[in-house]
């Protein structure tokens, strides 16, 4: 066997089913992270801005009013604004009812906050879809590339043991193309894990500053005052 007919395309040409099986596996995986990869960086980086946008507009209103007609405007396709519009509407509905369902009992800042809690619990869960993926090809792809790796070593020494070639000629490049395996298993898992633990902790940021934007928005609409950035106390209980 020639030396330079050696190479990753003719390994793949010459494994058997399974280890055809386990390099479309991997392009599969790989395929799949970096979708979720561009998505999620996409959808995250425009959330930032659009939430960055509404809460200082949140905070910079001069009613109530103001706030909802940008929401109705804009829409709250991001978390501070789904928050707020949720928790408007649970504050209305309240004052409306004035919590005579079962599902509505308790005081005001009861039902506000089972509201705002459902919101958080549902944006959490948006938050993290996808890092399933991104987990699990991070986890399981090096041990996809390795099992093709043994494979390819498995069946290339079975080869030359049968052609009773045993120099080194022989079963170096058999070998060094089966290693290919290992190292396109840690190729596609390392771009995984790295944007899992990216998003992850964006992920975390995130819902913390939901929680302590959620905070305030109960305060000023249970009480009608809030702090301003500047450290002011400003006291907006008649313009709601």
């Amino acid at each position: 066997m020639p030396n330079q007919t050696l190479g990753f395309a003719h390994f793949l040409t010459q494994a058997d089913g399974l280890g055809k099986a386990l390099f479309i596996l991997l392009i599969a995986m790989s395929l799949a992270s970096w979708y979720f990869i561009l998505t999620k960086a996409i959808i995250k980086l425009r959330q930032r801005r659009a939430s960055d946008k509404f809460v200082s507009l949140f905070w910079n209103a001069a009613s109530l009013d103001e706030v909802r007609n940008e929401i109705n405007t804009h829409g709250a396709n991001e978390p501070f604004s789904h928050l707020t519009s949720h928790a408007l509407f649970a504050r209305e509905h309240h004052q409306r009812t004035g919590g005579g369902k079962l599902g509505e009992a308790g005081s005001l800042g009861d039902f506000l906050t089972r509201s705002m809690r459902k919101v958080i619990d549902e944006e959490t869960a948006s938050l993290e879809n996808g890092l399933t993926v991104l987990a699990t090809v991070g986890a399981t792809a090096p041990f996809v590339g390795l099992l093709g790796t043994v494979w390819g070593v498995y069946g290339a020494l079975i080869a030359i043991g049968m052609s009773g070639a045993g120099t080194l000629d022989k079963v170096a490049g058999p070998v060094g193309e089966a290693l290919v395996m290992t190292g396109l298993g840690l190729a596609v898992a390392i771009p995984a894990v790295v944007a899992y633990n990216s998003f992850t902790r964006h992920n975390r940021l995130t819902l913390s500053r939901l929680d302590a934007f959620a905070h305030d928005l109960f305060a000023y609409l249970t009480t009608g005052v809030h702090h301003a950035q500047n450290g002011k106390l400003h006291n907006l209980q008649g313009v709601a």
